[in-house]
């Protein structure tokens, strides 16, 4: 015992000295770079077909003998080749039948492979993946032809509804560019996650995806009886008899959260007509009752359209068509890397202290 009250404090020094160094560090850096402007960030392109192609290799050059594989990539550099040229050829035809007043050289061709955008949406409750969807966006629409598609990888239990309004309205400008848009839930899209869903020309889901939540709610503490047994004066002064209908501190009164409840019900009417109106073939008044359902239920209740994970979609596209990845990444500052660096560190520190004291006591 006395041991680990020992070893205990000796852990509890060297983190606050950890802790304290990366700290000053950190400080001393953001205080230096104040003044500097903030680094801006850039949209990354993946080419998702190259990423399984390698899988591919990977796996053929370790179940294929010496001789099998040599001629597996033999065979596959022809078929490359012979794809190469058959491209080539489509395209100086489509330049030929331009030149005689037929499609425009920027048109696909029928042998020319369509085009996949892959876009990620991991939703807080301030919509924050938000800023980096619309710089995604707006990269994509300035290359974006028509036939392309965009697949949007959704997970979101919703959150303040501005923020998923405005996140809705950005996927609704691929729509309006004449786009298909997909989009696959594989865990969850609720409430401000379905709004941004219901947009899409098509919903696919996980058999397990939460789905649906169209609902609108708000709470908060009241502290008033609390702050009046202790003598505590609370004064709020507004200008606007609704200026302030509810507040934690005062006393609400009846007309008060009456007027809030009507704010709430304003703001679910919007809600089920925008759901309405993206998806004319769902019974609005059966599920906007603030339910949840999972899969098949939402399949029933027309919430989506197929049970289908992200990755049986995409990897159905690698044959078919160009699949490409993009992500809009932020350079991280030096106090940032320290503190992923120094959080790192604590957590592996911690981890390492936990299974030997478990090990101790349990072995």
């Amino acid at each position: 015992m006395e041991f680990l009250t020992d070893y205990g404090l000796f852990l509890a020094k060297t983190l606050t000295l950890v802790v304290a160094v990366v700290l000053v560090i950190g400080f001393a850096v953001a205080a230096g770079m104040k003044n500097k402007r903030q680094p801006e960030g850039q949209v990354e392109v993946r080419r998702l077909n190259d990423h399984y192609d390698d899988i591919k290799d990977m796996m053929e050059s370790a179940l294929l003998d010496e001789e099998e594989y040599k001629a597996f990539i033999k065979q596959r550099k022809k078929q490359e080749k012979a794809e190469a040229k058959a491209k080539k050829a489509a395209r100086k035809s489509a330049a030929s039948s331009s030149e005689d007043g037929g499609q425009s050289p920027e048109s696909k061709s029928g042998d020319e492979k369509s085009r996949v955008f892959v876009l990620d949406f991991d939703g807080d409750i301030r919509a924050s993946a938000t800023d980096a969807m619309r710089e995604e966006i707006t990269a994509l629409l300035s290359v974006a032809e028509p036939g392309d598609e965009v697949v949007i990888r959704l997970e979101s239990g919703g959150g303040m509804v501005h923020s998923y309004g405005f996140a809705a309205s950005q996927l609704k400008r691929i729509r309006d560019a004449g786009l298909t848009l997909t989009v696959c839930v594989d865990k969850v899209a609720a409430s401000g996650g379905y709004m941004m869903a219901c947009v899409a020309d098509r919903i696919l889901a996980a058999p397990f995806a939460i789905i649906g939540s169209i609902g609108v709610l708000a709470q908060m503490p009241n502290f008033h009886r609390l702050l009046k047994k202790h003598d505590i004066d609370y004064e709020l002064i507004t200008a606007g008899e609704y200026k302030r209908t509810l507040t934690m501190f005062g006393e609400n009164t009846r007309k008060g959260r009456q007027k809030f409840t009507e704010e709430i019900e304003d703001v679910h009417g919007l809600f089920k007509a925008f759901v309405a109106e993206h998806r004319s073939q769902v019974d609005i008044a059966e599920v906007a009752t603030g339910e949840v359902w999972f899969g098949q239920q939402a399949i029933d209740n027309k919430l989506v359209d197929e049970l289908k994970t992200s990755d049986e979609y995409i990897t159905s596209k690698y044959a078919t068509a160009q699949v490409f990845e993009m992500r809009y990444e932020l350079p991280k500052t030096l106090p940032q890397k320290l503190g992923v660096a120094a959080e790192a560190a604590v957590d592996r520190l911690l981890v390492k202290t936990w299974s030997r004291a478990t090990q101790r006591f349990y072995s």
